[in-house]
């Protein structure tokens, strides 16, 4: 079973991660795979490997787009 969770900011060698239940934790960068960055959906399982999805990632950025647009319409 995965933990699935969003990047949300990186403290020295941390990544502060926000879980799916808003609960935040602190994951060491050299678990992370090479590509992850602020925003980037991270998936960690049992034993606490942690593995990008780029497609997670790119559905979120683009739910947030939308929601800003509707925000900002003229």
């Amino acid at each position: 079973m995965y933990r699935k969770g969003t990047i949300d900011r990186f403290e020295g060698d941390w990544a502060v991660v926000e879980l799916e239940d808003r609960e935040f934790v602190d994951i060491s960068i050299d678990l992370l795979p090479p590509d992850a960055k602020e925003g980037s959906v991270i998936l960690i399982d049992g034993d606490g490997k942690v593995i990008a999805s780029a497609q997670e990632t790119d559905e979120q950025r683009e739910r947030i787009n939308e929601l800003m647009d509707r925000l900002f319409e003229d």
